[in-house]
């Protein structure tokens, strides 16, 4: 099952929108760009304030100790 998490490799603030464009396989770039006229459009304030939402609900991806291990011995 897949799964929403906030971006580790594609991020500008706290990687919401990049993991958001990872899980729905989208381009990022197009999300971000979609997300600043929404803010225009609404004025900025919701979309800050949903952001900032997205931000603390939206969890890391967990690491592994078997991922870490192995990246460890490369």
């Amino acid at each position: 099952m897949k799964k929403l998490y906030k971006s580790e490799d594609d991020k500008v603030i706290a990687g919401v929108i990049g993991g958001i464009g990872e899980y729905f396989d989208i381009d990022p770039t197009l999300l971000r760009l979609a997300y600043i006229l929404l803010a225009v459009m609404t004025a900025l304030v919701p979309a800050i304030i949903g952001y900032i939402i997205a931000t603390l609900v939206v969890p890391r991806r967990p690491h592994h100790k078997a991922h870490h291990m192995d990246a460890e011995a490369k």
